[in-house]
């Protein structure tokens, strides 16, 4: 297969992260989700604990919006060491993702890798959702949540994936115009996604 980089978003509970497990496990090329997190702390010095507990999160307030947006916008006004520090993770984490598409075919899951790589011709972009009542499913069976507690969690995990990567993009999550597929895990199961994948990218030009 020609050098391809994947780039997945996913809602929660569409089994997503699985899928790109297993079509990095076909394709043999790597796997990037959280092994990012480890890296990005190496990198900067910020303790891998506390990158997880921001990852893919970007802070809601209106007043912090408009100032890291200053610096994320091209404003010289502030060093990176003096960005906010989800900001900072952000910038370190791009500059990975930049690194491992240029070393060779890998599959990357969020962290808005398909807007970070959208000028590299190697990217294929995906996003993958289900219907709600697959993805309850699948979060109390799969994830292990209590049911009466997995619309909630469902709901504010995608608010936070959504959040952050219409903060950092300024497109819309889940747009079905912002990626080269999109799909209904729920239609296709894991290992039908993954195949729909690995076919699609032998057509993409």
């Amino acid at each position: 297969m020609k050098k391809t980089i994947f780039a997945i978003g996913r809602q929660f509970g569409s089994g997503g992260r699985e899928i790109g497990r297993k079509l990095a496990e076909k394709l043999d090329i790597p796997f990037l989700d959280r092994e990012l997190i480890t890296e990005a702390s190496q990198k900067s010095g910020i303790s891998e604990e506390y990158f997880q507990k921001i990852d893919e999160t970007a802070a809601s307030s209106l007043l912090y919006s408009l100032s890291a947006g200053a610096y994320m916008m091209g404003n010289q006004m502030s060093t990176i060491s003096e960005l906010p520090l989800n900001d900072r993770l952000y910038m370190v984490q791009a500059d990975l993702i930049r690194e491992k598409a240029e070393a060779g075919s890998c599959v990357i899951v969020g962290r808005c890798a398909d807007y970070i790589l959208q000028e590299d011709p190697r990217c294929l972009s995906v996003f993958i959702h289900a219907c709600e009542a697959d993805r309850l499913r699948r979060v109390t069976d799969v994830y292990g949540v209590d049911p009466k507690k997995a619309p909630d969690v469902m709901r504010r995990t995608d608010k936070k994936r959504a959040h952050y990567y219409n903060y950092y993009t300024n497109n819309s999550w889940g747009d079905v115009a912002n990626y080269h597929l999109s799909f209904d895990s729920g239609k296709t199961g894991i290992d039908g996604g993954v195949d729909l994948i690995a076919a699609f990218a032998q057509y993409a030009r």
